[in-house]
């Protein structure tokens, strides 16, 4: 093997090549994830030039073959969490076939169907050499897009801890998702509202377990990529790419990958695995959740070309003064279609963002008010807390958290943002990354 981009690099850890990686997921004293969008028979198109409907499901070789070289590459690369989205859920030989070789691999496996009979939906493996499963899981958001989430609460065997000892928790959370496709801006909302249901249901399953904050992986396809407002809520969140960090990435660095060849033809990096310790600064659920809703009214507002000034006139358009009422605020976001149908905001949700907004509480938006909505203070990045390593702390309990070994995207064109089109296995690219246990005081949780 040649010495070309195969060693450790000053200053960022070893990316590129199948040994680096490999050597990263054989150390015992590390966990391994992998998410993949695996790219559903009955989604896949054959001959699109001249048949738009003839899909791959109609063809039992093309994606039983093509199924099987996705799990010799699973099960070559020895993942010990792997996370699939677009299984094909339906067909009873798929499910077969890859509960048998992984279960022949040492895996555990959960299957999770989209709502309403779609066809497709999740799989979620855990090695049982890495992991003793302690719950599972599943939530349905029964919106739209049929869209689901699998949670799972996990304790990590020996010998990946070095922390064993009575009073460090040796616990993690692992979701994996597959949020709802951007067809258009109205369905911004109920992207956003996908990701605040899992850290809802995170938040609260570990408040009904009395647990205080565990690790957590969030992994998935987000179809959204790193200049969206679903990657906003979540680094608002304390969450970290863990791509992005493993190669020093900023969050602004939206170019430098891409994991997706979308219907469309275009390319973009949508696949990512979050990260957030326990130790990780992170808002309130809800106050994130605010900001983002008004970060996606401020976007919509921007691409109609108005102004800051412009779109403070635009909303107090039906006022007698220099301000805006309630009644002008619901019919901009209805305007902006963020009101006023199935999938927009409830009136309690409206009612609740007005009451953020309205700062003094007189009823009225004046404009140093409206300035907040157009100037959110989003978080800055912390990269550099989330992969901290806390000193012990005597009479705190611990637990165990995670810092970035190495992550690596398949297939390697697509880690230099490029598609290449002898690539045949998905229109996804598999995302594996490797994490080393550490140590850390557990903070209480805030109820």
């Amino acid at each position: 093997m040649g010495r070309k981009n195969r060693g450790m690099t000053k200053g960022r850890v070893s990316r590129i090549g199948s040994y680096a990686i490999a050597s990263s997921i054989a150390d015992p004293t590390s966990i391994s994830c992998t998410t993949f969008n695996i790219l559903a028979p009955i989604y896949k198109r054959l001959n699109q030039e001249q048949d738009q409907s003839c899909r791959e499901s109609d063809i039992r070789s093309y994606w039983l073959n093509r199924n099987h070289r996705i799990l010799d590459w699973l099960l070559c690369e020895k993942s010990s969490i792997i996370c699939l989205q677009e299984f094909w859920v339906g067909n009873e030989e798929l499910v077969n076939m890859y509960e048998r070789r992984l279960g022949d691999a040492g895996y555990i496996t959960f299957k999770l169907a989209r709502t309403n009979n779609r066809g497709d939906g999740l799989l979620t493996a855990v090695h049982k050499d890495y992991f003793r499963v302690l719950d599972h899981r599943e939530l349905l958001f029964n919106d739209i897009g049929d869209r689901v989430a699998q949670l799972l609460h996990v304790e990590l065997l020996s010998p990946v801890s070095q922390c064993r000892s009575n009073n460090v928790r040796q616990e993690m959370l692992i979701v994996n998702t597959h949020l709802l496709f951007p067809h258009d801006s109205s369905l911004c909302l109920v992207r956003l509202n996908q990701v605040y249901k899992i850290l809802q249901h995170v938040e609260s399953y570990q408040k009904e377990n009395n647990l205080n904050p565990l690790p957590i992986i969030l992994c998935g396809d987000w179809n959204g990529s790193k200049r969206g407002h679903v990657y906003k809520f979540l680094r608002s969140q304390g969450f970290v790419s863990s791509y992005d960090t493993a190669h020093q990435y900023t969050d602004g660095d939206a170019q430098k990958w891409v994991s997706h060849r979308n219907h469309r033809g275009n390319i973009c990096g949508v696949d990512f695995i979050w990260l957030l310790n326990p130790n990780s600064y992170r808002k309130l659920l809800k106050t994130s959740w605010t900001e983002a809703v008004f970060g996606t009214f401020k976007s919509l507002l921007r691409r109609a070309s108005l102004t800051e000034h412009d779109a403070f006139a635009f909303l107090k358009a039906d006022s007698q003064g220099d301000y805006i009422t309630y009644s002008g605020f619901c019919e901009a976001l209805r305007q902006l279609s963020l009101l006023g149908h199935c999938h927009g905001l409830s009136i309690e949700e409206t009612k609740d963002l007005w009451v953020q907004a309205d700062i003094d509480g007189n009823g009225v938006l004046d404009y140093k008010e409206f300035q907040r909505i157009w100037n959110p203070t989003w978080l800055d990045q912390r990269n550099e807390i989330c992969n901290e390593v806390w000193e012990h702390v005597d009479g705190m309990e611990q637990t165990i958290g995670f810092s970035v070994k190495n992550a690596v995207l398949f297939p390697t064109e697509v880690e230099k943002g490029l598609w290449p089109e002898d690539y045949s296995l998905s229109d996804h690219a598999r995302l594996t990354v490797v994490f080393s246990p550490v140590g850390m005081p557990c903070p209480s949780l805030v109820t």
